[in-house]
């Protein structure tokens, strides 16, 4: 028994249909997709790699990059997938955590990456993107099929490291029940079939691509257009060939900038959903009015895969991330004291559910500081449930700004600034100052060929907020800092500006 495998790559064993469709044009069935991860999973075996070992990758996007989880999870290995901008410390800090046995990395990297691998006492082998290196060599005269390792539903899939922003990143142990539950929800709730087909251009090295994206097509049984990557060009000319499309914001923004994403394009499609970042109201209204279809948005971790959407059917509200979904509990807590606080007061939200992961590997205390005894999750995101409980995300607990005995939202700020003429975005941080402890910044990014007014956006402040959450200082930038998910940066925001009110 594997549930986890028996549920997202046993019930394709044998069959024709199309599962991956590539940029190339060429295209592969489940069939022929689970025949390769049967003779990866060989590979992994004849390495040494026993149930439960893990296995930690750095490679570029590929059907190879892909069939390599598919094995992971077959011969019962701890998948750790790992961002290809990672530098060789971070790598570092990561195969020794995790305890990795093998480590596959990208060939053009492995004369660096060869001595930080075997000084760590693991074994190094290489893929790239186009397929080739010395694991798919090693797999080439391997069997076509693999005897599916056992393993139980609390037993561990995967280890995904959290960010990092306030300290030393955490690897969050994901159970195969974690996995398949999400997995199955969201399949019921945004009624996938075997009949969609979802264009994938989202990096499978995060929750996002891979543990929703991918295993909610694998339930499903349907296809992927599965792109290396987000490219306007290549998205626009396969939007006909889809039916679905799971995004972050700067997807959309950049889709709705160019002239050829029209009404007919998307004529086809029946669900876009975004998430890992912030969707701004007003690329909602410009999304709808330009092609019929309302962005579903929904609100997951690292730790805890998804946690609410927006209904399918039903009202899909801009600013919020919908309800709870089916079998996870959602409160809003006093950070202080933890109690739970009435509906539409702000606090932190805290979820249980069977997506919530199983601790934080190797690390006990932070594990106990923010998974509840009672099996609730400390997410670190502020929040406010409505009374018909739609969910709204004011933001993360540490960019809370607390000025002069105040607390202060950047969101609700940055709201007011996002609707000002010329302002394409903004950011809005909190910097040390001498005499209110903290003071506010706003980091404003300019539509283009214009210049917003620091005055004029002082005065709509102050035509909305109470004086002390008014910044005191707008900076012009070109571009925000963003992770390989769009979210901004803001810990990089304030590294930058930390020094404005220096005496």
């Amino acid at each position: 028994m594997n549930p986890l495998y028996d549920r997202l790559f046993g019930v394709h064993a044998g069959k024709d249909t199309p599962f991956l469709h590539l940029a190339s044009g060429d295209s592969m069935t489940h069939a022929a997709f689970l025949r390769m991860a049967a003779r990866f999973a060989h590979v992994l075996s004849n390495a040494g790699l026993v149930p439960g070992d893990r296995l930690a990758a750095q490679v570029e996007k590929s059907p190879e990059a892909l069939a390599l989880y598919a094995a992971c999870v077959q011969a019962g290995v701890v998948f750790l997938p790992l961002n290809t901008a990672y530098t060789r410390d971070e790598l570092a800090y990561f195969i020794e955590n995790s305890g990795a046995k093998l480590v596959v990395g990208d060939p053009a990297k492995a004369d660096d990456l060869r001595p930080m691998v075997e000084g760590l006492d693991a074994q190094l082998m290489t893929l790239a993107a186009d397929g080739t290196g010395s694991f798919t060599e090693a797999a080439a005269d391997k069997p076509d099929s693999f005897d599916t390792a056992g393993r139980e539903e609390d037993d561990l899939a995967a280890f995904l490291y959290t960010s990092g922003t306030t300290g030393r990143s955490k690897g969050a142990m994901l159970t195969q029940a974690n996995l398949l539950s999400n997995a199955e929800t969201l399949v019921d709730c945004w009624r996938f079939t075997a009949d969609d087909v979802l264009l994938h251009a989202l990096p499978i090295f995060h929750t996002h691509g891979l543990f929703v994206a991918t295993n909610v097509m694998l339930v499903a049984g349907g296809s992927m257009i599965f792109l290396p990557k987000f490219d306007l060009d290549v998205v626009i000319a396969n939007l006909p060939r889809a039916t679905s499309m799971m995004g972050v914001p700067t997807f959309y923004t950049r889709l709705l900038n160019d002239d050829r994403f029209t009404r007919d394009l998307t004529q086809g499609m029946r669900l876009f959903t975004s998430g890992s970042a912030p969707l701004l109201a007003e690329t909602h209204v410009r999304f709808e009015e330009r092609t019929g279809h309302r962005i579903l948005e929904r609100y997951g971790m690292t730790e805890t895969n998804m946690n609410t959407s927006n209904p399918y059917d039903g009202d899909r509200r801009a600013g919020t991330v919908g309800l709870p979904l089916p079998g996870v509990e959602l409160k809003v807590c006093d950070p202080e004291t933890g109690a739970e606080l009435p509906r539409g007061e702000v606090g932190v939200i805290e979820v249980r559910g069977p997506n919530v992961f199983k601790g934080y590997w190797q690390m006990p205390d932070k594990t106990a500081a923010e998974l509840r005894e009672d099996g609730f999750f400390i997410t670190g995101d502020l929040g406010v449930q409505g009374e018909d409980g739609y969910v709204t995300i004011v933001g993360r607990n540490k960019d809370l700004i607390i000025s002069g005995g105040y607390n202060i939202y950047p969101k609700e700020i940055e709201q007011v600034l996002d609707d000002q003429p010329g302002v394409l975005e903004t950011a809005v941080i909190g910097v040390p100052h001498p005499d209110f402890g903290e003071t506010v910044v706003a980091v404003v990014v300019p539509q283009e060929g214009t210049a917003p007014d620091a005055g004029q956006l002082a005065a709509a402040c102050t035509d909305s907020l109470a004086r002390f959450k008014h910044p005191r200082r707008f900076e012009i930038v070109g571009a925000l800092p963003r992770n390989t998910m769009g979210k901004v940066q803001k810990n990089i925001l304030r590294d930058t500006y930390k020094g404005l009110f220096s005496n």
